[in-house]
């Protein structure tokens, strides 16, 4: 089954996020589980987990991911900042595991200027002192890679990964396409979204991808610059989308919008997916 859904609000209580992802069309979503430019994370109580998990499966909109508070940096070389990034992490995951939803996602982070190798071995290092619960699987997101920003590169994530503790079996990937458009990747073409797909089967190989963010750019390609756009409305356009959605390899993988929120809104880029999925 296509799975496809947005990034919706818990405001209200956590069922609100299944009513307003039914609401907008979608079958599958992500949430924050405290506000996303905050430290504080308050856990489920299981009452409210439990309405959640059982309206999540009576609607059939699944899975679900939880998004990181923006503020985490784990390839920090401030040990203040990148333990504090630990905490709320590992307070976010457990909330993940109490709401019974499988992936948890986030931002490598930036190293500010200690370097791309002590900034991923800084990764690496603090990933292994998580606790990561059996039934959630943290992912790692490619990043547009502007400034000291690390992730940008299948490479940077893949590294990161392997010289953990925790390996594959407990880490693995979120892409976003806005991202690798802006980063460096093209996918406009049959030709250029294969080269894509083979530099990323070498590095983290595409079983190890577990969800996609889809997201027009509004910048131009290997911009840097992170900035959202609704589908076929940016510089990757329809057919860039079209080729990608569509593709054997990651069609089957679930898809989540995190497009502007404005008069359009999600219902709108739910449905432009939906238009051009063969």
């Amino acid at each position: 089954m296509f799975r496809l859904g947005a990034h919706v609000s818990i405001s209200g209580g956590l069922h609100r996020a299944v009513e307003r992802e039914e609401e907008t069309g979608g079958n599958c979503g992500q949430i924050f589980v405290g506000s996303p430019r905050g430290w504080k994370v308050k856990q489920p109580d299981e009452e409210d987990a439990k309405r959640f998990r059982e309206l999540a499966e009576k609607k059939d909109i699944k899975p679900w991911i939880v998004h990181s508070t923006y503020l985490i940096n784990l390839a920090t070389p401030k040990e203040e900042l990148g333990n504090k990034s630990l905490e709320t992490m590992q307070a976010e995951i457990d909330a993940t595991s109490k709401l019974g939803i499988p992936y948890y996602v986030f931002h490598p982070g930036a190293h500010t200027g200690a370097g791309v190798e002590r900034g991923i071995e800084n990764v690496a290092e603090r990933l292994s002192k998580l606790e990561i619960h059996d039934d959630v699987k943290v992912l790692l997101e490619n990043t547009a890679g502007k400034g000291t920003t690390l992730g940008q590169t299948f490479g940077e994530l893949s590294r990161m990964i392997d010289i953990s503790d925790c390996g594959y079996e407990k880490l693995g990937v979120c892409l976003d396409t806005c991202h690798m458009y802006s980063g460096g990747y093209d996918f406009s073409t049959e030709g250029k979204l294969e080269e894509l797909l083979d530099k990323l089967e070498k590095n983290v190989g595409l079983k190890n991808v577990h969800f996609l963010h889809l997201n027009d750019s509004k910048y131009s390609f290997a911009s840097e610059k992170d900035e959202h756009e609704h589908i076929g409305e940016g510089k990757i356009g329809e057919r860039g989308f079209r080729l990608f959605v569509n593709h054997k390899k990651l069609r089957d993988k679930p898809m989540v919008l995190e497009t502007p929120v404005d008069e359009r809104g999600f219902a709108w880029n739910i449905s432009k997916v939906k238009e051009i999925r063969n």
